[in-house]
Parts: structure tokens; sequence; C-alpha cells
């Protein structure tokens, strides 16, 4: 089955997931009739909960299911609908208190309903995921802590939605219908398991040993990391995985990483390089020789593979990192068609693999364009960072025969892909990795 023929399987299936409860709802016994507002707040609720229980699904990392998209787009698109998700399920008590306000009357000691309490509990658990996911760098809440904190959070506000359904069971009178919700209760306590259980005892049998801790210009260290005890996996240039340096597979704050190593590397080794920003990373230099890894991976679309004449590889920063399995990978296959770098960066010294993209010149028809923000003296190369007229300045033309790459901070990618737009280069031809998963 092509990428294009599964994508529209799993966006049938997604839909039929989240459809199928709110039109169960409405066949077999109904209860009497109420106001249009109350029913559509009613169906606002019931689909809300419906998406939060199946976002569980798209971050369970199932490779099958994610590799037409890319693990990135996914997570991206699992942000954007939740914040949907989260829109239905409070608009579904403010309809509801616009047309009953007496709903708002403060009820007495021990009076108030099981299923109001739990509904609360949903919602004030919802606020709290929004605001910290939205707002984590201004809070400065630690990615562990933030990790550890959102899965709660979400398990919270998704049994107290359902609590909150039964409670009311408004709409629960056929057995069948309660059948129906505990079926799909038992399908996300089991997205869950699989994620925190099962996946993890596997990645647990097939761990990796770091060979050796190579320091990079840019405050960049590789780790190189060899299987221990198994064969290891087959990955595309390009593509990432998340990797567990201190703990356990077990442990929930695994980070993705691109892999920065050829591809096609045939004793199993995984090259991933990391630059300190200030967080955990800073640790990585002092992994010892010998130290146990977890990897799980390979994932991601972001790969080469397409008929193309030419492959514009475009970096910012750390996103050289995918570009460098790329091009190593290419010289390694003896590849002979052209490949035109753009990297961006801050000065001459932060250059991450500066030396070893002048090597590779003599293995394949390589172009290296450095763009940098703060030029040394004498610098007669590109200044400031990579535009239209940089673009224009190192392509031949048609733009459009040409395969481009992009990785890099958000403002760069975006200006990029405007600019590509701009240049008549269709979507089908260019590529993006934001590596930017929360």
């Amino acid at each position: 089955m092509t990428y294009t023929a599964r994508s529209i399987v799993w966006i049938v299936i997604y839909l039929l997931f989240i459809l199928l409860p709110l039109f169960a709802l409405l066949a077999g016994s109904l209860p009497p009739a109420r106001d249009f507002w109350t029913e559509f707040s009613a169906a606002l609720g019931y689909s809300g909960l419906a998406i939060m229980g199946l976002q569980f699904g798209l971050t369970a990392r199932f490779r099958y299911v994610t590799e037409p998209w890319g693990e990135d787009v996914i997570y991206h698109f699992h942000r954007r609908i939740s914040l949907f998700a989260v829109a239905l399920v409070i608009v579904h008590p403010l309809i509801m208190i616009a047309v009953h306000p007496e709903l708002l009357a403060f009820p007495k000691y021990g009076e108030v309903p099981w299923g109001a309490v739990f509904a609360f509990i949903s919602v004030f658990s919802l606020l709290a995921l929004v605001v910290s996911a939205l707002w984590r760098a201004e809070l400065k809440i630690p990615y562990e802590v933030w990790h550890i904190t959102h899965i709660a959070l979400a398990i919270i506000a998704v049994t107290g939605g359902l609590l909150h359904m039964v409670g009311w069971s408004f709409y629960l009178v056929d057995p069948w219908k309660r059948s129906l919700w505990i079926a799909l209760t038992i399908f996300w306590i089991a997205l869950v398991f699989y994620v925190r259980i099962v996946k993890p005892l596997f990645i647990l049998r097939r761990p990796y040993r770091v060979q050796e801790v190579r320091g990079e210009r840019g405050d960049t260290t590789t780790l190189v990391m060899r299987p221990d005890g198994h064969p290891g996996f087959r990955f595309r240039p390009g593509q990432f995985g998340w990797l567990t340096v201190w703990g356990s597979p077990f442990k929930i704050t695994a980070h993705p990483f691109s892999f920065s190593s050829s591809a096609a590397a045939s004793d199993g080794h995984v090259e991933i390089s990391i630059r300190n920003l200030g967080d955990f990373t800073g640790e990585i230099p002092k992994v010892p020789v010998g130290q146990r890894v977890f990897i799980d991976g390979p994932y991601g679309a972001f790969t080469i593979g397409n008929p193309a004449d030419m492959h514009v590889l475009i970096a910012g920063g750390v996103g050289i990192t995918p570009m460098m399995s790329m091009i190593r990978t290419l010289a390694d296959a003896g590849d002979k068609r052209a490949v035109v770098l753009l990297y961006g960066s801050k000065d001459w010294d932060s250059i991450t693999f500066r030396e070893e993209l002048e090597q590779l010149k003599a293995r394949l028809d390589l172009t290296v364009v450095h763009v940098l923000a703060d030029p040394p003296v004498g610098w007669t190369g590109e200044r400031g960072f990579v535009t239209a007229e940089v673009l224009m300045r190192h392509l031949p033309r048609p733009y459009a025969d040409h395969e481009y790459f992009i990785c890099g901070p958000a403002v760069m990618m975006d200006a990029i892909e405007r600019t590509l737009g701009e240049l008549g280069v269709p979507m089908s031809k260019y590529h993006s990795e934001r590596y930017s998963f929360v």
C-alpha cells in the first residue's frame, strides 16, 4: 500500500473513532428531547472527550501509522487538535450555563452531583495542561517535570470526563451504548499500557553502548553508540530516534534527536550529535564511554529518496545534524547528483562539522555555502541569514527541479518555506523537520 493510500486509510479510521461514538448516541433508545443549544452543547462535550481519548494513540509512536507523515507532523497535529478538543470541552459547560443559568446556583453542602464534580476536575486539569504546554518556557518548567505532569493531567482530564459522562448518563440508557464507551475506555487504557509498559520492554532488550564521546565545534557533542547484543536497526538518512541516556526505557523523559551518521553503516552503529542548549544537554559531554543507553527509532519522513536533479539542504544551527546524515550517506553510496548545503551559523568558529564538510567535497559533488550572522573581519562570503537572495545566488534554475530539505529555527524555516513558494517550488518538492515536539 502506498504512503498516500495509507494516509487516507488512517485519516478515515481517526474520523470514525471520533464521530462514531457521537452518532451512536443518536441511535437506539433516545431520552426526552431538549432544546437545540442543550443538545448541541452535549454533542460538543462528547466529541471533545472522544478526541481527547484518542490523543493517547497519536503519541504512541506506532511506526506504521506515523510513517506516511513523519513523527514531527503527528506531534504538531496532536498539539493543534488537543487545543481544539479543549475548546470543545470548555464551550460545552459555557453553553449549558447560558441556556440554564440556574446551574450557577450554589448547591447545599452534600448536594453537588458527583458527575458535576468530575466535570470540574476534568476542566481544571485541561486548563492546567494547556497553560503548562503553551507557556512552559515562560514558566521555566523543566522539560522532565513538564513531561510527567503533562501525562498525569491528560489522564486525569480524560478520566474526569468519562466519570462526568457516566454520572449524567443522559444518553447511555441502552446497554450497548454503555458497552461502546466501556470498549473505548479499555482501548485508551490499552494505548497507555502499550506506550508505558509493552514498548519499553521491547526497547529494554535492545540496548546500546556508548563507544565514543566526540566533541564538535559549536558546543556540540557526538555520541557514537553500538548495539549491545543485537544487530541494531536500519534507518534512512534524516530520520531520528528517542534517546534515553540515564535510566531505563520506562523513564518517560526520552528526548528526540536526529541521527547524524551515515545510514549506510553495516555494523549497526548510530551517531547522534547534540548541542548544549543549557538544559540536560549540558550533561552530554560527561557521558562515560561504555554507558548503556536506549534508542527508540527510527522515526520520521524527513529523508532523501525522491527523484531529483539536485539535493538542496538548508540548515540553521543544530539543524545540520540530519543534513550530515544525508551527506555522509550520499558520499558512501557514491551518488553523483549535485548537493548544495546552505548552512546558517553564528560565526566561523561555531560551525559544527566544518572541517569534515570540506573533506566530503572530495567524495561527492558538494557545494557548501556558509551564511554567518557574525562574520570575521575580511569575510567575503554570505552574511546575515539564508534569504531568497541567497537561494537565487547559489541555485541554478529552474528551482522546481530540485528537492529541498529545511531544518533549523522555526523563524528561518517559515521564511524559507515562503520563499520557495514565491519561487514556484511545489510543496511536494520541499520537506521540513521541526525538531521542537512540545
